[in-house]
């Protein structure tokens, strides 16, 4: 049956968001990798942009595990003895040797008791803050928190939705302090890293506004953090904001395995009752096939590189990159949001020259992207720049002269 007439208003709906600039637009296909060289990280090739090269600044692969070859050739070895599909969910027959072990591996890198995998992170905060709140429940977010923590709030429906202004504690303090008249549970959820700005949640001082309420409410006050960006990237050992900030562990830990791990999936680490708990009631765990077992391998693999010698040498080597670029933008007098994180947002506030340069860096062969309004507030553009072990000073050093060279330009055409 035709249905043209919704089809008028969706066209007009993507029109209205082409028009307000809220519209993606086409997406970016890559077409190959050219290896690292002559003392530079890998390059990108484009679909329609033949052999030319990109260097890419715009990638969650903090740590460069995607293209590690020991990953790598973990996620090929599992594919042949398990082949490339789990085959079903987990609770009937979709449960593999490396599922458990992955699991089993990212309790211990976390400290905790148990750990669960999802099919993503985004399906991980979906399938457990729910869980976690009921009629009875005061939830409690940041303002900036991700997309995946504000939609489970909806799913949720809790008895009291709080949301502080970013990072503003003394708010946090008062929801705590007058929800606890009404509910007997709170749950204080944040991002560890704010993955558009790149700065990050004082969870240690989250952790004590937190304590110093619990015993007013009958079923305590309940941390949750996302940590999906700073887990493998930030913290002396790649730890997160924990780490960073050496706050007490969070009640409930959510993480991606698709950013520094450079794999595929989410997973959720805690307690054991926790953990048993969310297995049995989280439908996004429950009626959702896992990630296959050779990314299950090829995870268990790159927490292992994490967890080494070689990969504090990859954290190290990121940390210098990202002080060596956050450096150099203040040096040539643009203006970032300092922080240890390998986000580093260049502060463009204005959409015609956020534009502008977004369009000029990608002419001259660096992949970088743009926030302009309404994603971000009027008066925070930015572009968003990610810095990855990959990246070489070369490669650093090449991204400063390019923005030096737009500085120029803008200069002799005042």
């Amino acid at each position: 049956m035709p249905i043209a007439r919704l089809e008028e208003k969706l066209a007009a709906d993507v029109r209205e968001m082409e028009e307000s600039g809220r519209a993606k637009g086409a997406e970016t296909l890559f077409a190959g990798i050219v290896p690292p060289e002559g003392g530079k990280g890998p390059r990108y090739l484009l679909a329609g942009e033949g052999e030319r090269p990109f260097l890419r600044m715009n990638s969650n692969s903090y740590l460069g595990m995607s293209l590690n070859a020991d990953v790598r050739a973990a996620e090929e070895e599992a594919v042949q003895q398990f082949g490339t599909g789990p085959g079903a969910v987990r609770f009937i027959s979709g449960s593999w040797g490396p599922h458990t072990a992955l699991e089993e591996r990212l309790a211990r890198f976390h400290g905790r008791e148990a750990a669960m995998i999802f099919s993503s992170a985004y399906a991980t905060v979906m399938g457990v803050l729910p869980q976690l709140i009921d009629n009875e429940t005061a939830v409690i977010s940041d303002a900036l928190n991700h997309s995946c923590i504000i939609n489970a709030m909806r799913l949720a429906r809790p008895k009291e939705k709080r949301v502080y202004a970013h990072l503003d504690l003394a708010a946090l303090d008062r929801h705590l302090s007058e929800c606890a008249a009404s509910c007997r549970r709170a749950v204080v959820v944040t991002d560890g890293i704010f993955s558009m700005r790149g700065d990050h949640a004082p969870l240690d001082e989250i952790m004590a506004v937190a304590e110093k309420h619990d015993a007013n409410y009958a079923e305590n006050v309940i941390t949750v953090a996302d940590d999906s960006h700073g887990i493998g990237a930030f913290g002396e050992t790649g730890r997160g904001t924990e780490e960073y900030c050496a706050a007490p562990p969070v009640d409930v830990l959510i993480a991606t395995l698709g950013k520094a791990f450079g794999v595929n999936g989410g997973y959720v680490t805690g307690s054991a009752t926790l953990t048993k708990y969310l297995r049995e009631t989280s439908p996004f765990y429950i009626y959702s096939n896992p990630i296959t077992p050779g990314e299950a391998a090829a995870a268990l693999k790159a927490v292992e590189i994490v967890d080494s010698p070689a990969g504090q040498a990859l954290i190290d080597h990121l940390r210098t990159m990202t002080a060596r670029f956050e450096s150099g933008l203040v040096a040539l007098g643009y203006e970032t949001i300092p922080g240890a994180h390998p986000v580093v947002p260049l502060m463009v506030r204005d959409t015609a020259r956020t534009s502008a340069l977004v369009i000029f860096l990608r002419t001259n062969g660096l992949l970088a992207t743009g926030l302009n309004f309404p994603v971000v507030p009027q008066g925070d553009e930015e572009i968003r720049f990610q810095v990855s072990a990959d990246h070489t000073e070369a490669d650093i050093d090449e991204a400063l002269a390019l923005l030096a060279a737009f500085a120029e330009q803008e200069k002799k055409g005042a």
